[in-house]
C-alpha cells in the first residue's frame, strides 16, 4: 500500500491569523505549486481523500474531480480564537494552552488530544483497507499526528516534525492491512 499525505498549497494569511478550521484563501502560487505536487503522486490512485476545508478540497479536484471528504482530516479547532490574531487571544487563556497544548482545550475548539484521537481513527481506518495507492489531502497538523504516531514522537515534540506546504510524505506498506 502506498499512501501519500498531501498539504494543502500556501494560504493567503495576515500575519499572526489562527485559521484551524477557518476557511481561507489560497496564495497565487497554487498552480505552480500543483504542478510540483503533481510529479510526486501517482496519477491514478485507487482513492483521494480530502480535508472538508476549502483549501484542501480545490487541491483535491484539481487531482481529480471524484474525491471524498472525510471530517476526521480536519486542522485542530481553534474554537472561539479562530480568525483572531496570536496578539489578540487573551493572555490567561494563551499561556494555559500554550503550557499544555496536547492537553488543554482551545476555548470552543479541541485539544491536541482530541485532534490525534480523531486523525487517528481515520489512519486506523485507512491503513486496514484493500486500496493501494491513497492520496490524502489534509493539513500540516493532520500530517504531523500521523508521521509522530508512526515514529512514536510524544506529541508535546510533534511540532518538531516540519512539513511545508505543498509538501507530499509518500509511505510504502507491505500489503494492506496488515500494519
Amino acid at each position: 500500500m502506498e499512501i501519500y499525505l498531501v498539504r494543502h498549497t500556501t494560504p493567503s494569511l495576515s500575519p499572526g491569523l489562527i485559521y484551524g478550521r477557518m476557511d481561507v484563501g489560497l496564495e497565487d502560487t497554487f498552480l505552480s505549486e500543483f504542478d510540483v505536487i503533481k510529479t510526486k503522486i501517482p496519477k491514478n490512485p485507487d482513492i483521494i481523500y480530502s480535508s472538508p476545508s476549502t483549501r484542501c478540497t480545490i487541491l483535491a479536484q484539481k487531482i481529480d474531480p471524484v474525491f471524498t471528504i472525510d471530517n476526521r482530516l480536519t486542522e485542530l479547532d481553534f474554537g472561539d480564537w479562530e480568525g483572531a490574531t496570536w496578539d489578540t487571544v487573551n493572555e490567561a487563556d494563551l499561556k494555559i494552552w500554550m503550557d499544555d497544548f496536547v492537553n488543554a482545550v482551545v476555548p470552543g475548539g479541541e485539544s491536541m488530544q482530541q485532534m490525534s484521537v480523531r486523525v487517528l481513527t481515520f489512519w486506523s481506518a485507512l491503513i486496514r483497507s484493500t486500496h493501494e495507492k491513497v492520496i490524502v489531502v489534509t493539513h500540516g497538523g493532520v500530517i504531523r499526528l500521523i508521521l509522530a504516531h508512526l515514529r512514536k514522537v510524544e506529541l508535546d515534540n510533534a511540532f518538531d516534525i516540519k512539513v511545508g506546504y505543498g509538501e507530499v510524505v509518500a509511505l510504502e506498506f507491505p500489503s494492506p492491512g496488515n500494519y
